[in-house]
């Protein structure tokens, strides 16, 4: 009974428990991964594949951050991103939510996203990328 006890309280504990900040420095190389909701698919078609990478390339032009790579998937995506004087919160922010918009415009859905609140990110060790 106690064990049972203490796992209860272990679980509400975690649970209620913030995230450990995300490290936003200028230099730092990020793997970035975002997901549709519930495993929806964030790409439909070509379409929608050209309306993002039109969108990726004018945001990280205006925030001059580098992109080594990206991959497009169904229901996620990958970036490689080395942060810059923008912080990724600020570009991915600007980014998501204006791909979310068109998105649901052309589609016709009354979603307000159609991605999960929290991506995750990876600081990249750096080996070979200039």
């Amino acid at each position: 009974m106690k064990i049972c006890v203490y796992f209860l309280l272990f679980l509400s504990y975690t649970e209620i428990m913030p995230r450990k900040a995300r490290i936003d420095v200028p230099g730092v190389l990020q793997h970035i991964i975002s997901r549709g909701i519930e495993h929806q698919k964030i790409f439909q078609d070509d379409t929608d594949r050209e309306n993002f990478v039109h969108r990726f390339g004018r945001v990280l032009t205006e925030t001059s951050t580098p992109c080594y790579a990206w991959a497009l998937m169904p229901n996620h995506l990958h970036l490689l991103l080395r942060t810059g004087n923008v912080p990724i919160t600020t570009l991915m922010r600007r980014l998501l939510t204006g791909y979310a918009a068109s998105f649901n415009l052309r589609h016709k859905t009354a979603m307000a996203t159609c991605f999960r609140n929290v991506s995750n990110r990876y600081c990249v060790r750096k080996t070979r990328i200039p």
